[in-house]
């Protein structure tokens, strides 16, 4: 067995490459860290974060090319009541489960307060879905800033 000595030759254009690449995995690993620390605020609770304008507001929805309006009553922290203004026979003939899932969506807003918590049934899927927009457009206009 002979022993060689081997030699590596290093050449500067090299180095300055592995330098750059090692500093952009550096980076990259403190902006993951960064990212996705554990170090995040905590949401405020619902009743805690919510305070809106006492007063009234509404949200209009369009049937079948006649406009609905859903009201929201609150006062400066609590949803009070929801409700149609201006459905009409025809609207709620053509529509018959809108006062039924309306009631429904109150009922759950009122005792939680939030729309975070409201349960969708499956038999009301989209009725409830769009009444739920239209409540939270009402709420966003309520919303104190």
């Amino acid at each position: 067995m002979s022993s060689q000595t081997k030699i590596f030759v290093l050449r500067m254009k090299e180095l300055i490459y592995t330098f750059i690449f090692i500093g952009l995995g550096l980076l990259l690993v403190v902006l993951f860290l960064f990212m996705f620390s554990g170090n995040k605020k905590k949401a405020p609770a619902a009743s805690e974060s919510t305070s809106y304008i006492p007063g009234v507001y509404s949200a209009s929805i369009v049937l079948n090319g006649a406009p609905v309006d859903v009201t929201v009553t609150v006062d400066a922290d609590r949803i009070n009541g929801i409700q149609f203004v201006s459905l009409d026979e025809t609207i709620s003939a053509m529509y018959p489960l809108m006062e039924p899932a309306l009631e429904d969506l109150t009922d759950q807003i009122i005792a939680s307060q939030s729309l975070d918590s409201v349960v969708i049934s499956d038999q009301m899927k989209y009725t409830q879905t769009i009444l739920v927009q239209a409540i939270q457009t009402a709420l966003q206009k309520a919303a104190a800033r």
